[in-house]
């Protein structure tokens, strides 16, 4: 039987997520204010930017000030390539809350990096996938409060542009475990429902849409293996200490190469300055109103 405390959260999340998922799945969710710039490979390590509004900190719950501001650091998990294009996801957190998700794309050897989707707040993306040069996959769910609402983000042309697809219809807790594709429109997933499963934590789905629409197969009280993870051999991230990096690395014939790497510490998050009032330069005097 479900619990109390997952049924009022599941109402919450019922009440609170039906504007978010209205606008989410059409393009994206609430997403970070301005285009991030053009990220320059000069050799050290690249600092992806944020600037945290009144709203991200509102939304996660912090309590950063401007005496105490939040750390903010850059996680990357994964990387794959389509063609020519070398994608990373990951997202942006402080050390207690995720504020926004990240994708990273090169299409020049890495020499150059952009955002080609928007950053989702309190979300983040995990594992990616491609099956040819065109069609390709990236795992994420949102963070806040719990793991919920898995989704993908798809493409068809190459990484150039993606939509959002929602797993399941209807605010839900669980993450992806795990995902493949053995074709374009054919592919397999694990959800992880934690503490919210009612027959099992564990559940398998399967898709022969492309990810549009999802059929439940399977549910176990331990994790099911996929049959063929994806894989990505000949490309790494690797943590790096001395230089407090991610480090995106190339197998080329028999070595690691390094193509870029992204800084772990990426800034900080405290409230918007205040704008102050604007400032009297002996313009013309104001009405003053009649005398009784």
């Amino acid at each position: 039987m479900e619990s109390a405390k997952i049924r009022i959260m599941r109402a919450v999340l019922v009440l609170g997520m039906a504007v978010w998922l209205g606008s989410a799945w059409g393009q994206t969710a609430v997403t970070a204010v301005g285009e991030p710039p053009v990220l320059q490979n000069d050799g050290k390590p690249m600092k992806v930017e944020c600037v945290c509004s009144a709203a991200d900190i509102q939304s996660a719950g912090l309590s950063c000030t401007n005496d105490e501001p939040c750390p903010l650091y850059l996680e990357l998990d994964s990387v794959a390539t389509a063609a020519d294009r070398i994608f990373l996801t990951g997202n942006i957190h402080t050390p207690t809350s995720t504020l926004y998700s990240v994708l990273l794309a090169s299409g020049d050897s890495g020499k150059t990096w952009r955002e080609p989707y928007e950053r989702m707040r309190s979300a983040a993306l995990d594992r990616i996938q491609f099956v040819d040069f065109a069609n390709g996959w990236i795992s994420g769910e949102m963070q806040q409060p719990l793991p919920r609402d898995p989704f993908l983000l798809v493409t068809s042309d190459g990484g150039a542009t993606w939509r959002a697809r929602p797993v399941f219809g209807d605010p839900e807790f669980g993450s992806i475990l795990a995902f493949e594709f053995s074709s374009r429109t054919g592919g397999a997933m694990v959800i992880d429902r934690g503490g919210a499963g009612e027959n099992g934590r564990y559940e398998l789905y399967e898709t022969s849409d492309a990810g549009e629409t999802w059929a439940m197969r399977q549910t176990n009280a331990r994790p099911m293996q996929l049959k063929h993870p994806a894989l990505n051999a000949d490309w790494r991230l690797r943590a790096d200490a001395a230089t407090k990096s991610y480090r995106v690395e190339h197998h080329i014939a028999g070595a690691w190469h390094s193509v870029a790497a992204f800084a772990v510490s990426i800034g900080i998050c405290k409230p918007p300055e205040a704008i102050p009032p604007p400032a009297d330069n002996g313009g013309p005097p104001k009405a003053q109103p009649p005398s009784p």
